[in-house]
């Protein structure tokens, strides 16, 4: 006969959790539909975090170019260092051959004697040490065997030095790359929240920035101030030449820029060689603290960590590179947080 059961009632416990349940993802929707859509950020909003991130992506280049710069010096430190230890263990083989053949023989017939031990001794440091072996020696060997010794140390310290250097090498190579990738990383972020703008938006700041440094080039009168030396006017002029050449991070010319890849190139076109990064302009020449002393020509060093470097122009501008987006031009000196001049 059929067993006839009342159907399992649900419990208590499990009829309220699924209750809540519901009554939460009721609750959720409800807020989702209810919530305002995230403002997009304003045109200005959009500038002003875009022009944070390109100052952020100059420091990381001025610390790209040191890198770069240091790189280079090591590739040129090493070169010469191997050089000379290639040179040298040339004029080792020669001392060495001058008494070679002597020595040769007595080893292949199996008499050799102890002074042509000591000179063909990989560590004649020993035996110079022993009294007895070094009276045994004439004046002519001890001359020699002195240069032999006097060769040996020199390569092995050249060679240390290399080694050292080769280390250093790979650890700015390591640096290099590290920077590289910062400033990469914030062009690309600048570039994406660019993007969010439209086409009437780009073009309002494009045209915003063409009228700043149109602006900027009508006030200019270098007659105002004299230059800070013949050289100096050289090298200003030399970048008066680039104006309206773009900025590329680590570029130093002739056909685009950055900050002090501008004024290293352009105090090369007057044949003053400075140093590469802004810092190190920073300390190339003779400061000038107050605005009022500033000439034509004379460096401007920007912000406390001294990360960008302009030419004065007289009547308060500068010349110079600006960032990312930008082309050589004249700026007011008062946009920037005004550090020192350098007179070079």
């Amino acid at each position: 006969m059929a067993s006839h059961r009342r159907p399992k009632q649900p419990s208590r416990t499990r009829v309220t959790v699924l209750t809540t349940a519901a009554a939460a993802a009721v609750a959720l929707s409800a807020n989702a539909a209810n919530a305002a859509p995230s403002e997009k950020p304003s045109k200005d909003e959009v500038k002003a975090k875009v022009d944070a991130l390109y100052e952020q992506a100059e420091q990381a280049t001025e610390k790209l170019n040191g890198a770069k710069e240091k790189q280079e010096k090591l590739q040129k430190e090493i070169s010469t260092i191997q050089d000379d230890v290639a040179r040298g263990q040339d004029d080792l083989n020669e001392l060495r051959d001058s008494i070679g053949m002597a020595a040769a023989a007595q080893y292949r017939s199996g008499t050799i004697d102890s002074s042509l031990q000591l000179f063909l001794s990989s560590n004649p440091d020993d035996y110079l040490d022993k009294a007895s072996t070094a009276d045994q020696l004439s004046s002519q060997q001890v001359e020699a065997l002195k240069k032999i010794q006097e060769k040996q140390r020199e390569l092995a310290q050249d060679r240390a030095e290399a080694s050292e250097k080769l280390k250093d090498l790979a650890s700015t190579r390591t640096e290099l790359a590290k920077q590289k990738k910062a400033v990469q990383g914030k062009l690309a972020e600048a570039q994406k929240l660019l993007n969010t703008l439209t086409a009437a938006e780009k073009a309002s700041l494009a045209a915003a920035d063409a009228r700043a440094s149109r602006s900027a080039s009508e006030r200019v009168d270098l007659g105002n101030t004299g230059p800070a030396s013949g050289r100096a006017l050289a090298a200003f002029q030399a970048a008066q030449s680039k104006i309206g050449s773009p900025y590329v991070y680590g570029a130093t010319g002739p056909s685009s820029f950055d900050c002090s890849g501008l004024t290293s190139w352009a105090f090369a076109q007057a044949g003053v060689t400075i140093p590469r990064t802004s810092q190190a302009q920073a300390n190339a020449g003779t400061r000038i603290y107050s605005q009022s002393d500033l000439k034509v020509g004379d460096l401007v060093i920007f912000y406390g960590d001294q990360h960008h470097v302009g030419f004065y122009a007289g009547n308060g501008q500068v010349l110079h590179a600006p960032r990312t987006g930008t082309v050589v031009r004249y700026e007011s000196i008062n946009n920037m947080p005004f550090q020192f001049g350098v007179r070079i």
